[in-house]
This record gives C-alpha cells, structure tokens and sequence, in this order.
C-alpha cells in the first residue's frame, strides 16, 4: 500500500524524491509504520511515524509525541547497546514525531508457529490445544528456546517491553538458511519449509509502550501478558511456554525471583476472571 494512499499525509522526509517511492507497512492507533530507504538505495529502513492527533491540544500533542518518540529511541538505543536483539536506530527527528530504524527481514513468530502448526494435519481424536508429538516439536521448541532468552536478555538490560506478544518478534534469516535455521536441505535442494518457518535470530520489535524498570513486578507482568496473549493466539502450543520460561531463567540470573512474582500475577489474574 502506497504512502500516498493513505487518509493523512505521510512524514515531510518521506516526501523528497527517492530512487523508491515509501510503503506503508501497517499503521495503528498511535502511529504508522512505512518501509523506505535510508541514505543510499540499498538500505531498506522502517520509518515509524507518530502523526499529529487533532482531538488534542497542539501544545500538548507536541509535547507527548517528542517524549514519547525520544524514550522509545532510548530504550533501543539501551538494547542495542547490550546486545539484546533489536533494530538499530539510524536518525530520529522527535518534533517531527518520526524515528528511521534498521529494517527487519523475515516474518512474525507469530505467522512462524501459526505457519509450522497448520502444515501438520491434526491426528485423529486430538483437540485444537493438543500440540505435536515431542519427536515431532524439536524446531517449535528450540524457538521458544530463543524467544526465552530473547526476554531474558531484555530484562537483564534493566528494560520491560510493555507489549509482548508473539507479534512484536520477528524471525529474521540467517546467512546460512538451508543450516543455521534449523531446517535440512535434501539432494534436490529443497529447504524444509516447515522447519524454516520457525528458523532464524528472534528480534523484539515495536518499544513503543516499553519502560526501564528494574522491578521483579514489572518483569512479571511482561511475562504475564507474554503467557496471556500465547495462549490465546498458539492455544495449540500452549504447554511449551514452560519451555520458553526455562529458557528464560537459564538467561537471565534474577530469573526465580520474577517467576515467583509471575505465580502472584497469575493468582491475580484468576481472580479478577472469576469476579469478571
């Protein structure tokens, strides 16, 4: 979808002449996400954009734009720094409200395990929140692996996403996808697709909402929201979160503290589900 197909106009640095013309990649509530190129033809770059909101005041839409725009490239800039798997920030212009991150290639865990699930046919008597054989899981397993110590690493760095969702981790190849990914290439040269879909480097997206924060509370309850929003949208591979908190604990040293925060989230939870 061209950037100029959308209802308001896109950012005045996507409107100089490009070798390209910018897409929009998706957009929300609070801004827009559009693939453009960053200095030289060959270097696809995410734009993120936070558009004026006309509902509020001027001065204060200014205001919240720039502080918003200017702690998200903070935290990244933080992740980055410490080696936790995020997109590098390139330039960012906060009065602007627009950020030019790295690029990511690949798809969403999310399409990944969606994809790796529906290619394996349901066996007979099983219910939609069985999940594979553990001969079969191995390549689904050894992601939630590298999801854990994706979250693991990110909360070592003293920071909290505030929106973990399967949705917001890309996969991104590796240089070597017939190997590195986990997948196996035949004599004829055809990579296992069911493999590569959950193969590659677990990269965390989309800080908008993130904070730094060194609580075991807060911690817990990014892990909670994690739990929550894969249960509702893997309920087929929901037993393997256990994986992906092992993989966490065994990454991240203040692990059992924040584990058993996430039991008293957890009761929590419980209990405001059955007061409804």
């Amino acid at each position: 979808m061209a950037a100029t197909e959308t209802q308001f106009p896109p950012p005045k640095v996507l409107t100089y002449p490009a070798s390209a013309p910018p897409s929009l990649v998706t957009q929300g509530a609070e801004g827009r996400l559009y693939k453009t190129t960053h200095l030289v033809p060959d270097r696809p770059c995410a734009l993120k954009y936070r558009p004026p909101k006309p509902y509020r005041h001027p001065i204060l839409d200014a205001r919240l734009t720039k502080t918003r725009l200017a702690s998200e490239a903070k935290v990244l800039e933080r992740c980055w720094r410490e080696g936790v798997p995020v997109p590098a920030v390139y330039v960012m212009d906060p009065a602007a409200g627009w950020m030019m991150m790295e690029w990511i290639d690949g798809h969403p865990v999310r399409v990944g395990i969606n994809e790796w699930l529906g290619e394996r046919p349901e066996e007979e008597g099983e219910t939609e929140t069985e999940t594979p054989k553990p001969a079969d899981e191995e390549p689904l397993v050894d992601l939630m692996r590298r999801v854990g110590a994706a979250v693991g690493a990110l909360h070592r760095t003293g920071v909290v996403h505030g929106d973990l969702t399967t949705s917001n981790m890309m996969l991104r190849p590796r240089e070597d996808a017939g190997q590195a990914n986990g997948s196996t290439t035949g004599v004829d040269g055809v990579v296992d697709d069911k493999a590569k879909a959950v193969g590659g480097d677990v990269v965390l997206i989309d800080f908008g909402l993130a904070t730094q924060s060194m609580s075991d509370e807060d911690r817990a309850v990014d892990l909670y929201v994690l739990e929550r929003a894969f249960a509702s949208t893997h309920p087929r591979a929901e037993r393997l979160f256990a994986t992906l908190l092992e993989s966490y604990g065994s990454t991240f040293k203040k692990a059992p503290s924040v584990l058993v925060k996430l039991e008293d989230v957890r009761m929590r939870g419980r209990k405001r589900s059955m007061l409804g």
